[in-house]
């Protein structure tokens, strides 16, 4: 049910259109990858006061005051750039071990956030001046500086095509990985 909505939605025309498009497909994947930078550049910057290696002086509720309003702009953008990257080719992306992976690892960024913003974040004017922060805050940062490198090493893996479901035969981890729907003896 979810590959016949895909086919669907790869197949309307605005989809066929911005994957077809001269200018519009590397305008949006352009911006993708500079609000990515932006948004993860600003969050490995709060990352590393978190974790009390960088900007130890200056105060955590400052600092993130300063760069959240760009992180939220930069993450607005990027995801919308990253849906209309999806909505271009939506089965091909459903498919791909990468994006798979992808998509996890940003569910697990964005639960840090939560948990983050939810609880340490709230009492950083307790230890705002601290050199290095509650361990609950350092484990956010960490889990944070690896999931966003991890995001942006699957995000730049997702072109190559290794794991691609029209690529047969695959070993049989690979296609239940992607999900690919392969006729019996047509994987190792």
């Amino acid at each position: 049910m979810i590959e016949r909505f895909l086919v669907w939605l790869g197949e309307t025309p605005w989809s066929v259109a911005l994957l077809e498009s001269l200018y519009a497909w590397p305008f949006v994947e352009s911006a993708h990858v500079l609000t990515l930078g932006l948004f993860v550049g600003t969050t490995a910057m709060m990352d590393l006061r978190l974790l009390g290696i960088a900007f130890r002086k200056v105060p955590v509720t400052a600092f993130t005051g300063r760069l959240l309003p760009w992180t939220r702009i930069g993450f607005v953008i990027m995801t919308a750039t990253g849906l209309l990257l999806f909505y271009s080719q939506p089965l091909r992306y459903y498919h791909n071990v990468f994006f798979r992976v992808k998509v996890l690892v940003l569910i697990l960024a964005g639960v840090n956030a939560w948990i983050f913003h939810r609880g340490a974040h709230r009492s950083a004017g307790v230890w705002d001046w601290d050199a290095r922060p509650p361990r609950a805050a350092r484990i956010a940062g960490a889990v944070s500086l690896t999931a966003w490198a991890l995001v942006v090493i699957t995000g730049r893996l997702i072109a190559y095509n290794w794991f691609d479901c029209d690529i047969q035969p695959q070993p049989a981890w690979v296609n239940w990985m992607a999900g690919c729907a392969v006729a019996v003896g047509g994987a190792e």
